[in-house]
């Protein structure tokens, strides 16, 4: 899984919709702005149930403070350490190469072993680590990109092994994390439904492949099934979807506008729409 807030789809399957507010920082820090078509487009955008949408946008925010809220939402991360290979010591001291910070940690607790892009956990008895509840001393750790990731634990602490652009790391959540504790929710401009579209799904025979750069400066690669066209005062633009993995039953969509970094969040806009399920003519 990539280190996304995955927005729900929070209108029907035929609607798409650019956020209205600020949004924490997604994985994608590339934004791309939408191209308008060369030819206008003709035609008349159907009537929209406003108190629908509203009432929608409202799920949608009620679920997304809950993730946030949730004990792997983003308040609760606090670290990021790159692995190199061979030893990598852990604990509670600062001369660790990965430094987790809580009392229940011994101040060196074992290491993380990075040998042919797979990772050891060798660790004290007394050390303070548990997995699912019990005292660990050796393990092999599943990465996220691997399937659901091996889960270790020290008081408030969760840690375990991503892998991005083709590097290991340890992720470090606290539970008690302040952020999480203190936070009080978001503001948001009024919902307005001038921007609420049906939009038709372009595909692309073969799928694009794109470069992207991610939040934390590494280029990935990505896969665009295809665009999704819309109209707007008479004019025709397009958005390059992306399918973050080949099982997502969502397109992710990144685009910017001239409220970008002064009235939104700076690094664009981030839209998931269903997976459309009827090629060039599903809108």
């Amino acid at each position: 899984m990539s280190d996304t807030e995955r927005g729900s789809g929070a209108t029907a399957a035929r609607r798409a919709r650019p956020f209205a507010a600020s949004t924490l920082a997604l994985a994608f820090a590339v934004a791309l702005a939408p191209a308008p078509a060369e030819r206008a487009a003709t035609g008349t955008q159907p009537a929209v149930d406003g108190e629908a949408e509203r009432a929608s946008i409202e799920t949608w925010r009620a679920e997304r403070i809950r993730r946030l809220t949730s004990d792997t939402g983003w308040l609760t991360l606090t670290g990021l350490f790159w692995l190199k290979e061979g030893e990598n010591s852990f604990g509670r001291s600062s001369s660790n190469a990965v430094v987790l910070d809580n009392p229940s940690l011994a101040d060196t607790a074992g290491s993380f072993v990075l040998h042919d892009h797979r990772v050891r956990l060798v660790a004290r008895p007394d050390g303070g680590v548990t997995h699912d509840g019990h005292a660990v001393g050796s393990l092999d750790l599943v990465a996220d990109t691997q399937g659901e990731p091996t889960v270790l634990a020290s008081g408030s602490l969760r840690f375990f092994i991503i892998e991005r652009a083709g590097n290991l790391g340890v992720r470090v959540r606290d539970l008690d994390n302040p952020h999480r504790r203190n936070f009080r929710g978001f503001s948001y401009f009024p919902v307005s439904t001038d921007w609420v579209f049906d939009a038709r799904f372009e595909p692309y025979e073969p799928a694009h492949r794109l470069k992207i750069v991610n939040i934390l400066g590494m280029e990935e690669d990505a896969v665009s099934p295809g665009a999704v066209l819309f109209t707007r005062d008479g004019r025709e633009w397009r958005l390059d979807t992306v399918l973050e993995s080949p099982a997502d039953q969502e397109l992710f969509i990144m685009f910017a506008d001239e409220t970008s970094g002064r009235e939104t969040y700076g690094a664009g806009r981030f839209l998931y729409i269903p997976l459309p399920k009827g090629g060039r003519d599903h809108s």
